[in-house]
């Protein structure tokens, strides 16, 4: 049994974070999230170029056929980097809701342009956050003669604003099920977010027109979920891999009484807890991408140990990189505030740690 990246994978992921050191340094994506769309587009065509959206996406709809192994050492480079734009909603959320739930119409005319970065895609699942169960689904949606129209606000999606359609959950006749809307039949107002790398928005639906996904239901918004949360977790090892070096880096660079603050203890002692956190969030959301790509018995379970795990593992060291920092590190200038933020915010997505260890437990019987 190989517990190990293959040679093919580790090229990836060292072409992968080449290409981001150059292309999409932290100047580039400082100056990205203040522009309007909040990214680049250019730039988010020429990653599609690479063929990282279309990696996981089945040959026979325009994608390149690999598993989500692969899928899973791009996540990680591009949370190093805190890639920002709609790759993680149209990728990861929206591609994946086409694949499970849409007909094969939906799936041939879509998922080739997602592929291509042609089309983006953001998926707005329960209506104020939490667990992607459907249960904090309560938009409706109506079938007429006119076919059918949802109605409802959904708060917290995703890069909404940058969608070209949108994948709604609504309940209808007692169900939850899954809606293709085009952005403009919806208003969308971005709000004020923590992480600026991944803007949120509210989406307000009044009788917007709609495709059903015909093989949508709340098992599968679930399955969504656990899949955005495995993918997530990998997000959150590359940041706080990152904020990791950068706090070494610093504690080797800095000196304090003619020293590099890092030959003091108390700072040892931080650097090596944060250590041993990244390396145990890299076994938990490994294995993770492993039943994902494998669609194992265990994902459920497995999903939510991982999102839980790796969530509050890099929100202990983006803030430890802060501590180690020092001064510094609360400034605007310096990056480890954005990483701070990103962690933060992405602690709360797809439901909190608590949540997840909670459904655990109730799947263990305590």
């Amino acid at each position: 049994m190989n517990f190990a990246f293959s040679e093919e994978q580790e090229f990836l992921r060292s072409t992968a974070k080449e290409w981001l050191e150059k292309e999409s340094p932290m100047a580039a994506i400082r100056a990205a999230i203040e522009t309007p769309e909040g990214f680049d587009r250019e730039r988010y065509a020429a990653a599609a170029e690479l063929g990282w959206h279309a990696m996981a996406i089945p040959e026979e709809y325009g994608g390149a056929g690999f598993s989500f192994l692969e899928l899973a050492v791009v996540l990680e480079e591009l949370g190093r980097t805190l890639y920002p734009g709609p790759f993680f909603s149209s990728v990861i959320l929206g591609a994946n809701a086409l694949l499970l739930a849409g007909s094969e119409a939906q799936k041939q005319d879509l998922l080739p342009k997602v592929a291509m970065g042609e089309m983006t895609l953001a998926v707005a699942g329960p209506d104020a956050g939490g667990l992607w169960d459907g249960s904090n689904v309560t938009s409706s949606a109506v079938q007429g003669a006119g076919g059918w129209t949802i109605d409802g606000t959904k708060h917290f999606v995703l890069n909404a604003h940058q969608a070209d359609k949108l994948i709604v959950a609504a309940n209808a006749d007692g169900e939850c099920r899954l809606f293709l809307v085009d952005r403009p039949a919806v208003a969308v107002d971005t709000v004020e977010a923590m992480d600026m790398t991944r803007p949120m928005s509210t989406v307000t639906l009044r009788g917007a027109a709609a495709d059903l996904l015909p093989d949508s239901s709340a098992a599968v918004l679930a399955k969504i979920g656990q899949i955005a949360s495995v993918a997530n977790a990998l997000d959150q090892v590359g940041g706080a891999s990152a904020t990791l070096d950068a706090a070494v880096q610093y504690a080797k660079d800095r000196k304090q009484f003619g020293r590099p603050i890092g030959s003091f203890q108390a700072v040892k002692h931080k650097c090596a807890t944060m250590l041993q956190k990244v390396e145990s969030a890299k076994a938990a959301a490994y294995y993770a991408a492993w039943c994902t790509a494998e669609d194992n018995d265990e994902l459920a379970d497995v999903a939510s140990l991982a999102k839980s795990y790796c969530s509050e593992a890099y929100f202990h060291c983006a803030a430890e990189n802060i501590q180690i920092t020092g001064g510094i590190g609360f400034t605007w200038e310096h990056d480890a505030h954005l990483y701070f933020k990103r962690a933060k915010s992405s602690e709360l997505l797809f439901g909190t740690p608590a949540e997840h260890r909670s459904l655990v437990a109730d799947s263990l019987g305590f």
